[in-house]
């Protein structure tokens, strides 16, 4: 089964007309994209936007040959008249199966949002599943008999349909996975392809055609990811980017609880509310169990945190209890954790502050403090596939 990507755009198209923002004024060439719409095997559409006839005309293909024009959303973009050459357009009501005469069977599958999706099976037995703009599939509670071959979406704004479609096993390790529906809120270039690649999924020019079923080779997920950056940088909200795909994942908080302190308390709540309620929270230092065990990703949150707890455990803030056993206390715990980042079997992504570019410290304690964090981060960075430095929002791929 052949996918022809006529756009993959929102329905404003990218870049939006008369938009000045920064992903508007670079989203030209390759990055320049129309509002969705999916030909296969040139005989269905799904969603008819402007410019369909032309689009197919720069792709190599012609829509003379579509039996069935399917919708999948309201059209909220520019005005769309019916091209003399299709038949005309509608949708299917949840649940039921339409047959055409190519041998295409189309299931449409109900959504948590205005829209239908729709599940398409080639004669030859390949299946795509196709999501309408900020949606994702509803009900699902079921394990799929088998994983879908594509699944054409909204990555970025609904990153949890992903979740639940891996949830289920409707996406698996061969699936191929498509960002579609892509507006000015995605991040622009490279970030873009760095963000879906973390989701085990990629976007591709408007005009390509894909072949559904067709073996190649799906993004590899970093297994160790650390984050580094400082203070407001955007790290922890990037290190949770990077697991929104994943149907569960355990959160450890490693800065535990602070009774009295309404500003902590406030820091950890904003946190709480923009992490999907699917995660499990675990406050804790002790990161060299969570990691020996098997589980979902963990996110850790923060590395500086947990050293913070664990030079208070060896007394390395006084100066005589650090030169009487607490050096070299601290240097077997932090060893253990190290070790535990090499073997650990799980998906970890690790957040932590960069320190060492501004003021020397005034105290000792602060220089000690400072010195070896750099000493963890370079040791855990040593471990890790990929390595991010997120500054002002924008990150820098140090290795990966």
């Amino acid at each position: 089964m052949e996918l022809t990507l006529l756009g993959t755009g929102a329905s404003g198209g990218l870049p939006r007309p008369d938009c000045p923002c920064a992903v508007c004024a670079t989203a030209h060439g390759p990055r320049a994209r129309a509002a969705t719409a999916l030909l296969v095997d040139d005989a269905l559409l799904l969603d008819l936007t402007p410019g369909a006839v032309l689009a197919a005309a720069r792709a190599g293909r012609s829509l003379t040959g579509v039996r069935q024009v399917l919708l999948t959303h309201p059209h909220d973009g520019p005005a769309v008249e019916l091209p003399a050459v299709l038949p005309p357009a509608g949708r299917v009501p949840d649940g039921q199966v339409l047959t055409l005469i190519s041998g295409h069977r189309v299931r449409a599958v109900p959504m948590d949002a205005p829209g239908t999706g729709y599940e398409v099976t080639s004669p030859e037995g390949e299946r795509l599943l196709y999501l309408p703009p900020g949606a994702a599939p509803a009900g699902l509670t079921d394990r799929a008999t088998a994983p879908y071959d594509m699944v054409a979406g909204d990555v970025i704004a609904r990153p949890d349909a992903v979740a639940r479609l891996r949830a289920v096993d409707a996406i698996g390790p061969t699936t191929e996975v498509i960002a579609v529906h892509l507006d000015h809120d995605a991040p622009p270039g490279a970030a873009l392809d760095r963000q879906l690649a973390a989701a085990g999924a990629r976007a591709v020019p408007d005009g390509t055609t894909l072949v559904v079923g067709e073996y190649h080779a799906v993004p590899d997920v970093p297994r160790r990811t650390l984050v580094t950056g400082g203070a407001r940088s955007g790290k922890s909200l990037e290190a949770e980017q990077r697991l929104e795909t994943f149907p569960a994942v355990v959160y450890v908080a490693t800065g535990g609880r602070r009774d009295g302190d309404a500003e902590w308390a406030a820091r950890v709540g904003l946190h709480r509310e923009r992490r999907p309620a699917a995660w499990q929270t675990e406050e804790t230092c002790e990161l060299a169990e969570l990691l020996s065990a098997d589980g979902p990703p963990l996110l850790i949150d923060c590395l500086s945190l947990w050293l913070t707890d664990a030079m208070d455990r060896v007394g390395a803030w006084d100066d005589a209890r650090w030169a009487d056993g607490g050096e070299e206390a601290l240097r077997e715990r932090v060893a253990e954790l190290v070790g535990a980042v090499r073997a650990t079997r799980r998906k970890v992504v690790a957040v932590t502050n960069e320190v060492g570019a501004g003021v020397v410290p005034a105290t000792a304690a602060g220089r000690r403090f400072r010195d070896e964090l750099g000493r963890l981060n370079a040791a855990v960075a040593a471990e890790c596939e990929e390595v991010l430095l997120v500054v002002a929002g924008q990150v820098l791929v140090l290795r990966g």
